[in-house]
């Protein structure tokens, strides 16, 4: 078992460059969707979920920012290999992450959203589900190695997985002409994870947070 820093071994820019990345993607899909609501006719951002969204005429804009967010979600999965804290709680959120970002990806390239396509094997329902799963396990997975870096940062994640966990059951529940709102709020909750993780590395990178962790 051996003891590191974190700025001895790892990349500082490379570091960097993932931290900033996640983000973008982030904002990219949040660009895509509002874009998305303005050009397309006839849509309603409250009643219409960006499933709806990405079934029409400029559904490419929509994919476009699905599979952007997706790689989002690699870029942490990068983040926290390259930066392994220690455990098998986190090398089950890091894996899970990777399988999160093929799930994303899945979600853009299928073309199976609001459309009520039959032909085929129709698995967008499954792949939703799937998200939701990896959504509520991974922020509490990689809590523990980030607390003991950052409590704050732990903390963050814990009520990411808390307020997930609660909320996101409900959306499959709701009329047709509230979902599209309500699914955007969750949206930002899974933006909050990601900007929540590339903050803790870039400031480990920064050397703003001092911390070592186990390599296993």
């Amino acid at each position: 078992m051996e003891h590191q820093t974190f700025e001895k071994t790892f990349n500082e820019g490379f570091t960097k460059f993932l931290s900033g990345y996640a983000v973008f993607a982030t904002l990219f899909f949040f660009a895509s969707v509002i874009i998305g609501d303005i050009i397309v006719p006839n849509h309603n951002w409250i009643s219409d979920t960006i499933s709806d969204l990405a079934a029409g005429q400029y559904s490419i804009v929509v994919d476009l920012g699905l599979y952007i967010f997706a790689t989002g979600f690699l870029a942490v999965a990068m983040l926290t290999s390259h930066g392994h804290l220690g455990g098998p709680r986190w090398s089950a959120g890091t894996f899970a992450l990777a399988v999160l970002a093929l799930i994303v990806f899945m979600i853009g390239s299928r073309d199976e959203y609001g459309d009520s396509d039959q032909d085929g094997v129709v698995i967008h329902r499954y792949l939703v589900y799937a998200l939701g799963f990896f959504m509520a396990v991974i922020p509490w997975l990689l809590s523990g190695g980030v607390s003991r870096i950052s409590g704050k940062h732990g903390n963050w994640l814990i009520g990411v997985s808390i307020v997930w966990i609660i909320t996101a059951p409900i959306f499959f529940m709701l009329p047709d002409d509230v979902d599209g709102i309500y699914e955007r709020a969750l949206g930002l909750i899974s933006f909050t994870f990601i900007a929540v993780m590339a903050h803790l590395y870039w400031q480990l990178a920064t050397g703003k947070t001092q911390s070592s962790y186990v390599e296993r």
